[in-house]
């Protein structure tokens, strides 16, 4: 993984959870970031994704799970533009106080989705 010296302390750590999960890798493209398990997208880094301001990671959810968030939090979650009609959610990294126990556990989440069963089953899910 090439880390640049500038790199945006969100992804530096975003990257750092996702990287934890079994054969993840990571693909910058601009200042955005691609994570993928067997070439499967299971979550992105947005910085400013097509002029929209927000500082952002999205990922996978089960069906339904993208508006529920949204409803109960609209500062917090979004609609991801392109992929939030395919069951992705948005979570804004850009709106103060990053809870990164729920990053963390939205990547997981979105990766066990994505990734091949036999991976997924060797990510351990905290349900408390």
């Amino acid at each position: 993984m090439k880390k640049s010296a500038a790199e945006d302390r969100r992804l530096a750590r975003f990257t750092k959870i996702c990287l934890e999960l079994p054969e993840a890798s990571r693909k910058m493209m601009g200042r955005h970031a691609g994570f993928f398990v067997r070439k499967k997208t299971f979550a992105y880094f947005l910085d400013d994704h097509h002029g929209d301001g927000i500082v952002g990671i999205n990922c996978k959810v089960l069906p339904g799970e993208n508006t529920a968030l949204i409803a109960a939090d609209p500062k917090k979650f979004y609609m991801p533009a392109y992929i939030g009609s395919k069951g992705w959610v948005g979570l804004r990294l850009d709106t103060g106080e990053v809870d990164w126990e729920e990053v963390a556990e939205l990547a997981t989440h979105s990766y066990r989705l994505v990734a091949p069963k036999r991976l997924a089953a060797l990510v351990r899910v905290d349900n408390s």
